[in-house]
């Protein structure tokens, strides 16, 4: 039992990160219909900014807490201007373009974010500073192997306040009315006095605002940083907003979560399951591999990124609108 709170507990935190990252990709779709693959860049992007914040003013005496809140509104500028150079520079041009065009200029723009970290940041691996000491608490009783970080819970609570907060301004304020008008039919909502090009480009400097606030937070996380650390994960937060319904809100938020669920339930439960000495007593032939390594496994924790993608599969197979359905526009 404690290990499936264990598992539970790292997977909700996970599928937090993912949900922030997925919605930056659905809010991006919902409005012009573009697969932005540069956004995990922007995730990227922020956690470097943080890195290099932090590093900057450990040694001034500056209370952990104040650090943390400058580099998080370092990496949250950073991106946010990145997100509207972007999307100004590389993607406006190419609106009225055929569909394949601004897709293949996102790819470019992916590459072109990760050399330019690796021209300013390196190559290697960066340890990313813990400003505030980690703290463990355990779930249930002191002697409960179940533990929660307080770096967990700071994950958990600002993802659902970032959600609640987007949430608020897509459906209760003038610019989210806006950006609501303007994923249904863009010339209408122009006709109707909407400024399309500015609304656009503040979808993409919130996406990108709340992709620096997830590369914050998977550096404090994992304590490490590197400029290819956004292919992986803007692969997985896309693949969450396809599985719960690209360019539904609540569908990247209910994916995301999922995605991270079945990842850490994946790993903590299927190298146990595929045990080359339990799959012996169901299917032969395993005998000898089990009398060489009792331990050994099929599809162990090392295979944790393939379960995701195979439960999207199977949805995308027998679901190809995601869980809670895609949302179309009505494209004059």
């Amino acid at each position: 039992m404690d290990t499936l709170i264990q598992q539970i507990v790292n997977g909700l935190t996970l599928g937090c990160v993912y949900a922030v990252v997925a919605l930056g990709y659905t809010m991006v779709y919902g409005i012009i219909q573009l697969i932005n693959f540069a956004h995990g860049e922007v995730v990227m992007i922020g956690a470097m900014v943080a890195f290099t914040v932090i590093t900057a003013l450990a040694g001034s005496g500056a209370p952990p807490i104040i650090i943390l809140l400058l580099a998080v509104l370092a990496a949250i500028m950073a991106c946010m201007a990145v997100g509207y150079t972007v999307e100004r520079v590389a993607y406006r041009p190419l609106r009225k373009a055929p569909r394949l065009a601004p897709l293949i200029t996102a790819i470019g723009v992916s590459i072109i974010l990760q050399h330019v970290a690796l021209l300013i940041w390196g190559r290697n691996y960066i340890s990313f500073p813990q400003v505030v000491p980690t703290q463990t608490f355990h779930l249930g009783s002191a002697e409960s192997s179940a533990t929660i970080t307080n770096v967990q819970i700071a994950i958990i609570t600002l993802s659902i306040a970032m959600m609640g907060g987007l949430l608020a301004l897509i459906y209760k304020t003038r610019i989210g009315i806006a950006m609501r008008a303007t994923s249904q039919n863009q010339q209408v909502a122009g006709l109707m006095g909407i400024n399309v090009n500015n609304v656009i480009s503040f979808t993409f400097i919130v996406g990108a605002g709340l992709g620096a606030m997830a590369g914050v937070m998977v550096g404090s996380y994992y304590g490490i940083a590197h400029y290819q650390m956004g292919f992986l994960l803007g692969l997985k937060a896309f693949s969450a907003a396809v599985l719960g319904g690209i360019g539904n809100l609540g569908g990247a938020v209910l994916g995301g979560i999922l995605i991270g669920l079945i990842e850490a339930l994946g790993s903590g439960y299927m190298g146990d399951v595929t045990n080359v000495c339990t799959l012996d007593k169901i299917l032969p032939g395993f005998a000898a591999m089990c009398e060489a390594n009792s331990n050994a496994s099929i599809f162990g924790s090392d295979y944790k990124d393939v379960y995701a993608f195979f439960v999207l599969i199977l949805v995308l197979v027998f679901r190809p609108s995601g869980l809670l359905g895609e949302r179309v526009s009505d494209r004059a």
